[in-house]
């Protein structure tokens, strides 16, 4: 028997096709599936048959060979058909020691590889249009027939406009609702204004220090570049890299890094007298030269604690920021922006108060140019804790704010549930008096506006509570 599937919604139809074959008992060898143009449908009486049955496999299973079905093989059909009766006597799904479970799973993947190149490399050009809304089209040549399956994306993506993706045999159209018809004109859209804007685009963001072109061969093949317009920039860009980034490197070396700066600045000898022994001035000295932990390496220096000595509140933070590194400052950064606005508003006064850090070195994982903050471990906390508890010892102060979970455990060896502790009370290590709160920082990590304003208003009462206390 010869069933001839249509071009347009192939896979809905074979799946109809599967379910009636299966209730009339025909089997899998006695069917040969085409699409698109071919003989009629006919159920012959003298095909070979099977007891008829009901089809059930789950939903994971279906996917997967739906998937497969946008494949090319011509004998997908077949053993597709195949595999499903097989399922339902008994092949557990996903064995791959099974060659036709195998090949099913290796063109499923090959399947969402191809859906996937076509969401990286269709490129719309702008058409005129007299309707409202700006209309687009673009020229695709998958290996597989995922146009159904592929299309989707771009409808939720672009739901805004109207727009056509042509490819051989398949065309999806778009103007609120996604439509299928089979490809008549194979014309190339014409190019469009935007083309050589998105060029001037492409060679700008083109990175000459990380051209790995045979990586860049296996996510892009040639097969692609006729329908890119940026193709035609590649060969160029590639031969030129070299030369580009000699030239990046010459002007690195004419710029000193702020951090560079900040170094240099840190590591000069002051020239003024030694400070007193035992005052807060001779410990950050000591401190300067600090190698505790692995953590000075990397950092431009020690970011030690300011403030008067006769301070009635010490307010303790977690670690120093990228801004705190350069500057050799406590709180300067915009962490330490919040932590000012929030105190002048609580009424309590920063040139009044001793503010310091549990861990005086920054910690950070470089990314290019930017340094991204790291919470500083257990070991580190304990290796800095001798700085902060001198601090604490030559201040004696009152009480003391622990802003953030490290500064919780360096003072009170325990920083877990902070938000459940935050406003209340506790003791350090020595019986001082110490308020718990969150660290500014967390506030601007907050993505929701609304919550940023609530904790804040909560940060800002911890900080009076202080305040009060005295």
């Amino acid at each position: 028997m010869q069933i001839v599937l249509p071009v347009i919604g192939t896979v809905a139809a074979w799946r109809d096709h599967v379910r009636r074959l299966a209730a009339e008992g025909v089997a899998p060898e006695a069917v040969r599936w085409t699409v698109g143009e071919g003989a009629r449908d006919l159920l012959a009486a003298d095909l070979p048959r099977n007891e008829g049955r009901k089809l059930s496999i789950t939903r994971e299973a279906l996917a997967e060979i739906e998937t497969a079905l946008c494949h090319s093989d011509p004998e997908r059909f077949n053993r597709a058909h195949a595999l499903v009766l097989r399922l339902n006597d008994g092949l557990g799904w996903g064995d791959r020691t099974d060659p036709a479970m195998r090949k099913v799973l290796e063109q499923a993947k090959a399947v969402r590889r191809d859906i996937h190149k076509m969401h990286a490399f269709v490129r719309f050009r702008e058409v005129p249009t007299d309707g409202p809304r700006r209309a687009f089209t673009a020229w695709f040549e998958p290996d597989h027939r995922i146009v159904e399956a592929g299309t989707p994306f771009f409808a939720t993506r672009f739901g805004d406009m109207d727009w056509v993706i042509a490819t051989p045999e398949v065309t999806a159209r778009f103007d609120g609702t996604l439509r299928f018809e089979e490809t008549i004109d194979t014309a190339r859209p014409p190019a469009d204004a935007t083309e050589d804007l998105w060029r001037t685009y492409y060679a700008s963001i083109f990175n000459p220090a990380r051209v790995m072109v045979k990586a860049m061969q296996s996510e892009m093949p040639k097969k692609y570049w006729k329908n890119l317009p940026e193709a035609d920039l590649i060969p160029d860009l590639v031969r030129n890299a070299d030369a580009r980034v000699r030239e990046m490197q010459a002007r690195e070396a004419e710029e000193a890094p702020a951090r560079r700066l900040a170094a240099a600045r840190a590591m000069a000898v002051p020239d003024k007298p030694a400070p007193e022994a035992g005052s807060l001035d001779a410990l950050r000295a000591d401190a300067a030269g600090c190698t505790r932990c692995p953590l000075y390496a990397p950092a431009t220096q020690t970011v030690f604690g300011e403030g008067p000595r006769d301070a009635k509140i010490v307010i303790v933070g977690e670690q120093p920021g990228d801004e705190e590194d350069l500057a050799g400052r406590p709180f300067v950064g915009p962490a330490g922006q919040v932590f000012d606005e929030e105190a002048e508003a609580a009424g309590l006064d920063r040139r009044q108060v001793y503010v310091t850090n549990a861990v005086k070195h920054f910690k950070f994982s470089p990314r290019g140019k930017r340094r991204l903050h790291q919470r500083p471990d257990m070991a580190e906390v304990r290796a800095c804790n001798v700085w902060l508890q001198s601090e604490l010892g030559l201040i004696r102060p009152k009480l003391i704010v622990a802003m953030g979970a490290t500064a919780l455990q360096s003072l009170t060896g325990k920083g877990q549930d902070i938000l459940k502790r935050r406003g209340g009370f506790e003791e350090a290590g020595d019986g001082t008096p110490l308020l718990v709160t969150v660290h500014p920082s967390y506030l601007l990590r907050l993505p929701d506006p609304e919550l940023a304003k609530v904790e804040r208003a909560k940060f800002r009462t911890d900080l009076a509570k202080a305040a009060e206390y005295l």
